[in-house]
């Protein structure tokens, strides 16, 4: 290794200026990434935009978990491959026939994207712990080589999951713009829901509301479940439903305050979920255990995996829809007309087990699993080539990919954007309501009665003002009419 070809020259046989060289590109690279995250979050500070800080400090955590992992990997990658298992443990639960190993292998020298030099490197590398255990008669649990390429994969997929996640949010947010004109058309009326009420009759089969979810054969459920299910792929929410499901909201959460940006508010709501989606929780990593066990050559397990996402979609583009139509089927069996406009009540009812929440979390995951299908993809084009054994046929292939774009486009443009106004429906309102520095004075003022309850309880615990029970509807949001740059003022009812 001293003095063998430049290709394996160990650390003190490399050229300082091929060290410095590649540290400095590193060093730039990763000052260029953490400076660009900085002002980023600088920007959503200036801005007001709390909820967008808080999914960039999200970012930050998953790119700290990835670069521990890493390190790990990096650290303990020689003991790994010196750990050494009997041979026949390594025939079975195998990616690829073993019969076809040297085709592959030959393949791979041609085909593969990735660094062919670094790869003969980690093969000489590998060969060392393959030795190692070879001389107790057993196998290395895992090569270097296996290493790094698990690796680059783990680098791949929390990228990949990134990217996807923040595509799928963007283009859900440029859809959901497109409903700021029907908020901006109902604030010029200068409209008053009580006043409403009593100045005109609806009858509620006229309604455009219940005509386009109450009618017809939509009267049957399996014909309403249909009908919600094609829904999802054409106009998931046109201007009847925006307006019935905002003043459902308003007159339900907020009636001292007709005038409400519901826009504003579902805007927020929908901002802060995004640093949820982005994240990669812990039973997310579990799946990704699973999947690669489940690797097993003649089982075509990721091209089955690929419907999961899709069914998870489809499913959830469904109950969406149909809560729409249940809404406005409650209203149609209850009343032949009402005073003013058709008003829908929210209620968690009407989510699966009572928790719109849920909702949110099958998102979560469909998008991850989606995103695990294209990394591995990908992942799999660039290590190992397109025709390699890993990579599967490309009956199985093609199609995988094709589920990926369809979930990929429908989610952005359909499910997300129904999601951010239906999640609205349930019992109670998002904490997004408030503007993002009202909500930081509720916490301050909070916290400070909580400190000063604590300091009091010991001498006068029952005179305590946090024993008198505050609800949140004695909270009244009041924005001014023309001022439209001001934050809306909080006052307690009286």
């Amino acid at each position: 290794m001293a003095g063998g070809s430049t290709e394996g020259a160990a650390f003190e046989y490399t050229p300082t200026w091929i060290v410095a060289l590649v540290c400095t590109i590193i060093v730039a690279i990763s000052l260029f990434v953490e400076r660009f995250l900085h002002y980023a979050g600088k920007y959503f500070i200036k801005k007001n935009q709390a909820s967008l800080y808080q999914a960039l400090q999200k970012i930050k955590e998953e790119l700290m978990l990835l670069g521990f992992i890493s390190l790990l990997l990096t650290v303990l990658q020689d003991s790994i491959s010196k750990i050494c298992i009997p041979k026949g443990v390594m025939h079975h639960w195998l990616p690829c026939n073993p019969d076809k190993a040297v085709k592959s292998e030959s393949h791979l020298a041609d085909s593969s994207f990735f660094l062919p030099g670094a790869r003969r490197l980690l093969a000489a590398a590998a060969s060392e712990g393959v030795g190692y255990c070879e001389a107790k008669g057993k196998a290395p649990l895992l090569s270097l080589k296996a290493l790094h390429d698990l690796h680059i994969f783990i680098f791949v997929l929390a990228v990949s999951h990134f990217v996807f996640s923040a595509l799928t949010i963007l283009f859900g947010g440029l859809k959901i713009q497109q409903w700021r004109h029907w908020e901006e058309a109902i604030q010029k009326k200068e409209y008053d829901p009580e006043e409403a009420v009593q100045e005109k009759l609806t009858r509620v089969k006229d309604d455009a509301f219940i005509k386009a979810h109450f009618s017809g054969a939509s009267k049957i459920a399996l014909f309403s479940w249909t009908k919600s299910f094609f829904k999802q792929f054409y106009g998931s929410v046109s201007k009847s439903d925006y307006t019935t499901l905002r003043l459902g909201f308003i007159m339900n959460h907020c009636k001292g305050n007709p005038k409400f940006n519901f826009y504003n508010y579902m805007t927020r709501a929908f901002e802060r979920d995004f640093k949820k989606v982005v994240g990669i929780s812990w039973y997310l990593w579990l799946f990704v255990i699973l999947f690669l066990l489940v690797n097993v050559t003649g089982w075509h397990a990721y091209f089955w995996i690929s419907f999961i996402p899709l069914l998870i979609l489809l499913a959830v583009g469904t109950k969406l829809e149909h809560i729409i139509s249940q809404l406005a089927q409650e209203v149609a069996q209850k009343h032949i007309a009402v005073a003013g406009d058709v008003v829908v009540k929210p209620s968690d009812d009407l989510f699966w087990f009572r928790k719109p929440r849920l909702v949110l979390l099958l998102i979560h995951v469909l998008l991850f699993q989606n995103a695990f299908e294209i990394a591995i993809f990908f992942w799999m084009l660039v290590m190992y080539g397109f025709n390699s054994c890993i990579m599967g046929s490309i009956g199985f292939v093609i199609p995988r990919l094709i589920i990926g774009v369809i979930v990929q486009l429908l989610c952005s443009y359909s499910t997300l954007p129904i999601y951010a106004i239906v999640a609205q429906m349930g019992s109670s309102f998002n904490s997004a309501i408030f503007e993002d520095r009202i909500q930081v004075g509720l916490v301050g003022w909070a916290q400070k009665a909580k400190k000063n309850n604590k300091k009091g309880s010991v001498s006068n615990h029952k005179e305590s003002p946090l024993h008198k029970k505050v609800e949140m509807t004695e909270i009244q949001v009041q924005e001014p009419p023309k001022d439209k740059g001001k934050s809306p003022e909080i006052e307690p009812a009286t």
